[in-house]
């Protein structure tokens, strides 16, 4: 078979896709990843948000953007972005537009290159070592992650997806973690905090302040389940 002269080969399309479809990426991460802790998720996490903000300027990407790139459960990619800014990979900055003053939050990649800068250092600037041993996969443990409270990834994903519906919106780490603190520090059970998100829609004001304060109210008056608090809040409107 004889191809036109005109005609567009195979291996032309392969290289105009590979070409459109190029984004740089440290090689110290690909190398470095597993000696600083991070799991294959949690790598190929990072690729993802690099990506984002170079390829489609997108520093500050939505978790539900992540999960359509990621083939990890939905509940592990959000648990693994949770960790990475928890454990200072990465951090994120607040910014505002030089001209219109409207605030953002971007990704800060920072911390992860002084991590890899330390590791490459330390690893005498990559110079194997022979017969070295694999390191293990620091992440295999938290395949299955449960909190200190007892609830299981993909509950609290579950609980994620319940805020995001009731906003109508992706949440934000900083919001993924004001409910984790919820669980992990202050040790309100998932149903106390359904229900403390059940007011806030109830009485129009939702945002995390307004049940953050309806948690904090129920605390002080001694209420532990959805049940007190139904009868705590029909008492409260009551009056």
């Amino acid at each position: 078979m004889r191809l036109d002269e005109g005609a567009i080969r195979p291996g032309d399309k392969l290289q105009e896709a590979i070409r459109f479809g190029i984004v740089s990426l440290p090689e110290l991460l690909l190398r470095l990843y597993p000696r600083i802790g991070l799991s294959d998720t949690e790598a190929m996490l990072l690729l993802h948000l690099l990506s984002f903000a170079e390829k489609e300027r997108k520093p500050f990407p939505t978790i539900e953007e992540l999960q359509g790139r990621m083939a990890a459960a939905p509940g592990l990619v959000v648990s693994s972005l949770r960790r990475l800014v928890k454990d200072g990979y990465i951090r994120i900055d607040e910014q505002e537009t030089a001209i219109s003053r409207v605030r953002f939050e971007t990704y800060n990649f920072e911390p992860l290159q002084n991590r890899l800068l330390s590791a490459w250092q330390a690893d005498g600037q990559l110079q194997p070592a022979p017969d070295e041993p694999k390191q293990p996969d620091a992440g295999a443990a938290r395949k299955t992650i449960r909190s200190s409270a007892g609830m299981a990834a993909p509950e609290r994903s579950d609980l994620f997806t319940t805020f995001e519906r009731e906003f109508a919106r992706p949440l934000t780490p900083m919001e993924l973690e004001t409910i984790a603190a919820w669980i992990d520090k202050d040790g309100y059970k998932e149903e106390l905090i359904r229900a403390a998100l059940k007011e806030a829609v109830f009485a129009g004001k939702v945002h995390f302040r307004y049940v953050d304060r309806i948690l904090l109210d129920w605390a002080r008056n001694r209420v532990a389940t959805a049940e007190q608090a139904k009868e705590h809040a029909q008492r409260y409107r009551g009056k």
